[in-house]
């Protein structure tokens, strides 16, 4: 490594560790927390917290690695009140939910996905099926239902009265022209309106301007002997074209595990990581020796620098979209990165359930 004297060490930003490249130079690699930490662990993303921790608790208790990761996501699926994922996730512009979700299972260098898939809650464990069942890594729209079908899985109605009460809203705002009211062109009632039991909560909830969401849930786990498996599930961009499919279903996109590396997956905006395949540029960043936060860092950056689309950037020059990346790496390290302040990893370890800060490419929120 080159002499560093007292006043270049000290310019070194305090979160960076210095990384010996060729020729002698030295690389001033960002951390995070994270790195420091080895063995066993579940990361997730901000909204898995207790995916991660479930996740822990079933590895501790011996069951595949897949199975892990799958269930502790299936916890997020379920769960009315997350629009991002399963039950309750928001609809394409048609008014149907439509699920995306892929499993990677480490030891084996398996993978399965589904996408475009409706009626079915848990599009992780269809997935795992797909993994398991199959020698396919992907089955899309009426063949995964088909498929779920086949393997016992109970369609219903995903749509919940709130994201049902938010789409029509998106729907009623469109455009002034056709013959659906906005809100500013109702006139309001004479006296009370008449409410059915148990839906005034979600008509609150579906109050306020109308807004475009982006959500998904992923969960990696770590072993003790090593091994490692990955999962993303997600109902995607909210009011999409039907039939649409993001980065969480796409290996290599959204979700991707290497047994020899580590994991990596992402939440946002999933065109950006199709474009870019930026988990698998996570784990090979991390192959090349970066920690899992730089190695983040570094996928956020290359998102940055190839959204070269006006309407892809504000006034300010920078991106209006925002993406957050997460890594296990195979020693037990992990990190998370975003484009912009105020992410988390959300992680379950020896220590219990917790979450840390992640890196980020801009200084300033969006």
């Amino acid at each position: 490594m080159t002499h560093l004297t007292r006043r270049a060490f000290l310019a070194v930003p305090p979160v960076a560790l210095l990384v010996p490249v060729a020729g002698g130079a030295v690389r001033h690699e960002p951390t995070s927390v994270g790195d420091s930490h080895r063995g066993p662990a579940a990361i997730a993303s901000l909204n898995g917290l207790r995916a991660a921790e479930r996740a822990y608790a079933l590895m501790q208790e011996g069951y595949d690695l897949a199975d892990c990761v799958v269930q502790g996501v299936r916890i997020v699926e379920d769960d009315p009140n997350d629009t991002s994922v399963g039950l309750g996730g928001l609809p394409n512009e048609d008014g149907v939910v439509e699920l995306d979700a892929s499993v990677m299972h480490g030891p084996t260098h398996k993978c399965g996905s589904v996408a475009s898939l409706r009626g079915i809650r848990n599009p992780a464990m269809v997935a795992l099926e797909v993994l398991r069942r199959t020698d396919h890594c992907l089955i899309v729209g009426e063949g995964a239902l088909r498929f779920a079908r086949q393997m016992g899985f109970v369609e219903e109605n995903l749509l919940t009265e709130s994201t049902r009460l938010e789409w029509l809203k998106w729907r009623e705002n469109m455009t002034k022209e056709d013959d659906r009211l906005d809100d500013d062109e109702r006139d309001a009632p004479v006296g009370k309106t008449f409410v059915e039991p148990g839906k005034a909560a979600a008509m609150a909830g579906a109050a306020g301007p109308v807004k475009h969401h982006t959500g998904t849930v992923h969960c990696s786990v770590l072993t003790k002997a090593g091994d490692v498996s990955s999962c993303t599930s997600t109902s995607g961009l909210s009011w999409k074209i039907p039939g649409r499919v993001g980065d969480s279903p796409i290996v290599g996109a959204g979700n991707y595990c290497d047994n020899e590396v580590g994991c990596a997956g992402s939440t946002g905006r999933g065109e950006a990581n199709l474009a870019n395949l930026s988990a698998f540029l996570i784990v090979e960043s991390m192959r090349r020796g970066m920690n899992p936060a730089a190695a983040c860092l570094e996928a956020a950056k290359r998102v940055v620098a190839n959204s070269k689309e006006r309407r892809l950037k504000g006034p300010d020059g920078r991106v209006n979209f925002d993406l957050k990346f997460y890594a296990l790496r195979k020693d037990g390290a992990y990190g998370a990165a975003t484009l912009f302040p105020g992410g988390k990893l959300a992680v379950c370890d020896e220590t219990g359930p917790h979450t840390i800060d992640a890196l980020h490419v801009y200084d300033t929120p969006m």
